[in-house]
């Protein structure tokens, strides 16, 4: 995790927040932004964006009244700001319930999940979870729930788990039906 390497990423000096930003405060940090030439915006960061989940739904609404679907000049569509989610998949623990159906997948267009490994034991080596042994199960039901709703959900996983390990998490991911996507390690 890149978390583990440094405080930013990109143009932001900081990912860390003081305190828990209010909702106010993130309106007014995407009215303030530009988003022109942005077709999409990411629900991700030092964290999981589901432990929020209730701030995750509100800010897709407000990014979706600010960003509707439209038609351009010559009336082709368009579709506005795309909305996806990087999450580790474990949203369902994390909530105590099932969120797929009725909150992520209608809140987003995208859900990028984690895999991270291929199988439950170097899953938790690596994660190391606060769910310990179910975690692993949780993050697969949670993808292929999301699967029964969007045909938009991915797994990734990244190159410097060996190639043996990509193949395997290849395989599951073909299990379930849903594309694998290798990602190159950067320190940054």
């Amino acid at each position: 995790c890149i978390r583990n390497n440094g405080d930013s990423v990109g143009e932001a000096k900081t990912l860390w927040f003081d305190k828990e930003p209010t909702m106010e405060e993130i309106y007014k940090a995407i009215d303030a932004f530009d988003f022109s030439g942005y077709k999409e915006a990411v629900f991700c960061g030092y964290g999981e964006p589901t432990m929020a989940l209730d701030k995750l739904i509100a800010v897709s609404e407000y990014m979706r009244r600010k960003y509707p679907a439209h038609l351009d000049r010559d009336g082709n569509p368009c579709a506005g700001i795309k909305l996806r989610l990087n999450t580790n998949g474990l949203g369902d623990l994390i909530n105590k319930r099932s969120i797929a159906e009725e909150e992520v997948c209608s809140a987003v267009d995208v859900v990028s999940i984690s895999l991270n490994m291929p199988d439950a034991k170097s899953y938790n080596e690596v994660v190391r979870p606060a769910y310990g042994e179910k975690a692993f199960d949780a993050m697969l039901k949670f993808a292929a729930d999301c699967k029964k709703y969007t045909e938009n959900v991915k797994f990734t996983v990244v190159d410097c788990i060996g190639e043996e390990n990509i193949e395997k998490s290849r395989k599951v991911a073909e299990k379930l039906g849903i594309p694998l996507r290798v990602r190159e390690y950067t320190a940054e």
